[in-house]
């Protein structure tokens, strides 16, 4: 990788699963870059740079692709569940986009602030999907509880965006609602005898003692 989220990338010729092992024995990741109506490209990146820019969602690449340059967002990952680190990312789906173009995507939602002593907080939508200029899409979007209520909820309409973004989740979703978390049950020493059980009183006691007589 050279400057910022520039990479360099290679051309391959070699395609299917075996190609694919030797790449990432090598610290190689494939990926496929589609997109304004152009033919898929087929390319090879460093898979540590990778893995270093896509520790945040909807990152954009800057491609040097034989001597030109391209930008391009990560629209899908395939990761190996097994492995970890660079060597669990197996491929990349990327498409073009253009500077000044707004693309849609899903972009995190991130809470902060603590709720009202005694309530804890249900996070409904963990994203919510926006249409925003390429090169400014946000790390998450941030939405505040703090001091919040019982009962209290907080849409999708009412969370801060970008300037110039719109948003595309319904507005009325709920994203994150306040509530009291509900008070163990215990056990009612009270409760009515379940249907077949014996129980014996002083007077069902008398009452056997005189027949008894």
């Amino acid at each position: 990788m050279t400057d910022g989220s520039k990479l360099v990338t290679e051309t391959r010729t070699a395609f299917g699963k075996g190609a694919a092992r030797k790449l990432r024995a090598i610290g190689k990741v494939p990926a496929v870059l589609y997109g304004h109506g152009s033919e898929p490209q087929h390319l090879t990146l460093d898979a540590h740079d990778v893995f270093m820019l896509v520790r945040r969602s909807n990152a954009i690449f800057d491609l040097e692709i034989e001597g030109g340059s391209q930008l391009a967002l990560v629209k899908d990952i395939q990761r190996n569940p097994v492995l970890q680190g660079a060597q669990a990312i197996e491929h990349l789906d990327l498409i073009i986009v253009q500077r000044g173009e707004k693309v849609v995507v899903d972009v995190p939602v991130h809470v902060e602030g603590e709720s009202a002593p005694g309530t804890i907080t249900n996070l409904e939508l963990t994203s919510v999907s926006i249409e925003v200029e390429a090169l400014h899409i946000p790390n998450n979007l941030v939405v505040s509880i703090e001091g919040l209520e019982e009962g209290a909820h907080i849409l999708a309409g009412g969370i801060e965006l970008p300037t110039g973004s719109t948003l595309l989740t319904d507005p009325e979703a709920l994203v994150v609602g306040i509530m009291v978390p509900a008070a163990p049950q215990l056990e009612d020493e009270d409760a009515a005898p379940a249907e077949g059980d014996v129980v014996e009183s002083g007077e069902a006691s008398q009452q056997t003692d005189e027949s008894a007589e």
